[in-house]
C-alpha cells in the first residue's frame, strides 16, 4: 500500500468539488451563521461554570441535522458517515483527528430544539436571509398539502375511540414505556387515487381510496420562485380548507391571487379571500352526478397549469429527502418536517442563485 502523503487528503477534497460536491454549495451560499441566535435562544446552554465537557458549537450541530435531511440518515448511521466521509467532514468544518459527535448527541440536540420549539424561528430565519436576498414572495401564492407517513399503530377498537376524542387508553395510562411509542396524534384517512386503464382497455367506474396512516404537510409557496413561505403540520385527517383560514395567506406577497385545488374550494375560504383583499383561481368542483361544464373544466385545466407547480416541491422533498415520520408524536413530526421544508428552500436557493450567476 502506497504510503500517504502530506497532501493527499487535499487533493482527495479537491476532487471532491470538481465532482460537484453539493455540500461545498451549501457552504459558499447559505450563512449558517444567521442560525446561531436563535439555536442558542433554544438551547439555553449554562455559561460552563459548573464544569463539564462544553457542548458541541450549535451551528455544526444543526449542520448535521441538514446532512441528515438530505440523506435521509438514522442517527446512528450519521455519525458513521461523518467518520467516514471527507465531504461531510469539510462542511462541518471538522478534520481528521477532531471528535465528532456520536448518535446519542445528536438525538439530544434535536430533541432539544424539538421541545423549545424552534423550527418555526428557525425557518423563519431562513426565509428572512432569502428576502434580503432579493427573494421576495411575488406572483401570488399557492397552497396545498401532501399526506406523510408514519409507523402504523395497532391499536384497538377501544383505544382507537379513546384516541379520537382525545383520551388516553386506561390501560396505557400506567404503562409510561408504552405510551412513549403510541402515536396519539397520527391519524387514519382515505388516499384518493385515479383509477388506472385495466388490462381489456376498460376504465374502472371508480377511483381507488387507499387507507393512510400519519401526518399532513400543508405548504404555501410563491409562484415566481417556489420557495416555502408558509407551512403547518396535522395530522392526516385534518382537513386541508380550514387551514387557508389559518395563517397561510401571506400579505407581503406581491400578488393577491390565490392558486388551489378543489379541496379549498367552499363558501367560509371565498368570503374570506374576499374580506382580505385576496382574488380566488381555486378550482371549482364538480356538481354530485351531474358532468362539469366544458367551461369550467377549460377554467380549471388553465389553473392546473399554475397550481401543479407545488407538486414539484412535495415530489423533490420525497424522492431527494425520503420524507417520513419516524418520531412519535407531532410535535416530533413538525420537526421533521420543518426541517425537510429548510432544507429544500435553501437546496432551491443555490438552484435560483445558479441561475442568476449565469444570466
Amino acid at each position: 500500500m502506497k504510503q500517504p502523503g502530506f497532501f493527499d487528503v487535499e487533493k482527495r477534497l479537491a476532487r471532491l468539488s470538481g465532482l460537484g460536491d453539493q455540500l461545498e454549495a451549501f457552504s459558499r451560499t447559505v450563512d449558517f451563521e444567521v442560525f446561531r441566535p436563535d439555536l442558542e435562544k433554544a438551547l439555553a446552554y449554562s455559561d460552563g461554570s459548573k464544569g463539564g465537557r462544553p457542548p458541541f458549537d450549535p451551528v455544526l450541530m444543526f449542520k448535521i441535522l441538514v446532512i441528515q435531511t438530505l440523506n435521509n440518515l438514522s442517527d446512528e448511521r450519521t455519525e458513521y458517515l461523518i467518520n467516514d466521509r471527507l465531504s461531510f467532514m469539510r462542511f462541518l468544518g471538522l478534520g481528521l483527528s477532531d471528535r465528532v459527535p456520536d448518535a446519542k448527541t445528536v438525538w439530544l440536540f434535536r430533541e432539544r430544539l424539538t421541545q423549545a420549539g424552534a423550527i418555526e424561528r428557525l425557518f423563519d430565519r431562513f426565509d428572512a436571509t432569502l428576502r434580503t436576498a432579493g427573494y421576495w414572495p411575488m406572483s401570488g401564492p399557492i397552497l396545498d398539502a401532501t399526506l406523510v407517513a408514519a409507523p402504523k399503530q395497532r391499536n384497538t377498537n377501544a383505544e382507537k375511540a379513546d384516541l379520537r376524542v382525545g383520551r388516553i387508553p386506561e390501560d396505557w395510562q400506567d404503562k409510561p414505556s408504552k405510551l412513549s411509542h403510541k402515536d396519539r396524534h397520527a391519524r387514519w384517512t382515505l388516499k384518493f387515487t385515479k383509477a388506472k386503464r385495466q388490462d381489456d382497455g376498460s376504465m374502472p367506474t371508480t377511483d381507488l381510496a387507499i387507507p393512510f396512516f400519519g401526518y399532513k404537510s400543508h405548504v404555501f409557496i410563491d409562484r415566481k420562485f417556489r420557495l416555502i413561505r408558509k407551512w403547518k403540520t396535522t395530522d392526516a385527517a385534518a382537513s386541508d380548507g380550514e387551514r387557508l383560514r389559518d395563517g397561510m395567506l401571506d400579505k407581503t406577497n406581491t400578488a393577491s391571487t390565490v392558486w388551489a385545488d378543489t379541496a379549498y374550494r367552499s363558501k367560509a375560504n371565498e368570503d374570506f379571500m374576499d374580506r382580505e383583499g385576496f382574488v380566488s383561481k381555486i378550482h371549482r368542483k364538480k356538481l354530485h352526478l351531474k358532468p362539469i361544464p366544458r367551461h369550467i373544466q377549460r377554467s380549471n385545466a388553465g389553473k392546473s397549469v399554475i397550481r401543479s407547480r407545488i407538486e414539484h416541491v412535495f415530489a423533490d422533498q420525497k424522492s431527494q429527502t425520503g420524507l417520513f415520520i419516524r418520531t412519535v408524536g407531532i410535535i416530533q413530526a413538525t420537526m421533521r418536517i420543518g426541517l425537510a421544508n429548510i432544507v429544500y428552500n435553501m437546496r432551491r436557493f443555490l438552484f435560483l442563485e445558479r441561475i442568476s450567476a449565469a444570466e
